[in-house]
């Protein structure tokens, strides 16, 4: 159960103190942000205001490395897991999931007001003004990493280590169909309306037996509005100019389809 959040800190970050650096800029901002149970962590925000795209990632309290790729030019978000194993229970090093979804408007400041973002202290540690509430996602349908360009040209990069472990939804993809995306690309996984023996990896007994996973993750802190503040002229005439930013964490829970409980170890009874 998540704790009583200290009050929101003071506005830390200003935007456009500077022109940026030609036509489209590269950027990257690291802050101190504090887990849930009272760790500090550094989060890295990196904007492409070329490439109309911002990524943030952080280590979770549990040593799972969490990244969040926003592509606005294709309205895809991509979220990256890369969790440790239990190599005494036969698995990996690590192991790596992505969710792929859709990037809806106002879920994340620009890649250009991004890249524009500057700290007062590094040294603070910072916490979320605002707690957006909890999301559950059922990830019904997998991904064919080499066919995935297309959807958007991050999947390259960001999902290499989770090639045979990329999840999206179905209402997801209607709606990249209709903006003609490739559907080649995409599998219905089984469901539990399809295979009734289909359980919660949480409650199947069988390491080797098909089975429902659960992974959640939060992102703890990220730029999630735009802050405007107004002025009057000489004149009197009252306008309006970004002089901030709002901040937001969001917790997301994924469901999805995994041949075997051994690929969903975490998500066991407690």
């Amino acid at each position: 159960m998540r704790g009583p959040r200290l009050p929101a800190l003071p506005a830390l970050l200003w935007l456009a103190l500077a022109p940026l650096p030609g036509p489209a800029a590269r950027a990257e901002l690291r802050v101190r942000v504090r887990l849930p149970g009272g760790q500090v962590t550094e989060e890295s925000l990196q904007a492409d205001s070329g490439a109309d795209c911002v990524s943030l990632e952080l280590r979770a309290a549990d040593g799972a490395l969490v990244t969040l790729t926003a592509d606005f030019r294709q309205e895809v978000k991509i979220f990256r897991a890369l969790i440790l194993g239990e190599l005494e229970r036969g698995q990996s090093q690590f192991q790596a999931l992505c969710f792929v979804t859709r990037l809806h408007r106002n879920e994340i400041i620009p890649s250009e007001s991004m890249a524009k973002l500057r700290q007062k202290n590094p040294r603070t540690v910072r916490q979320a003004e605002e707690v957006r509430g909890l999301e559950h996602l059922s990830m019904d349908v997998a991904v064919n990493f080499s066919k995935a360009a297309q959807l958007s040209s991050h999947i390259h990069n960001v999902c290499a280590e989770a090639r045979e472990a990329i999840y999206t939804r179905e209402e997801d993809v209607k709606f990249w169909l209709e903006k003609g995306v490739d559907g080649s690309m995409f599998e219905v996984l089984p469901r539990g309306s399809d295979l009734p023996e289909l359980q919660r990896c949480r409650l199947c007994a069988e390491r080797w037996r098909p089975c429902v996973c659960s992974y959640s993750l939060s992102i703890e802190w990220y730029p999630c509005m735009l802050k405007y503040c107004k002025s009057r002229d000489a004149a009197g005439r009252l306008s309006s100019y970004k002089c901030g930013i709002r901040s937001c964490q969001k917790g997301y829970t994924f469901h999805f389809y995994v041949p075997q409980k051994q690929l969903c170890l975490w998500d066991e009874e407690t």
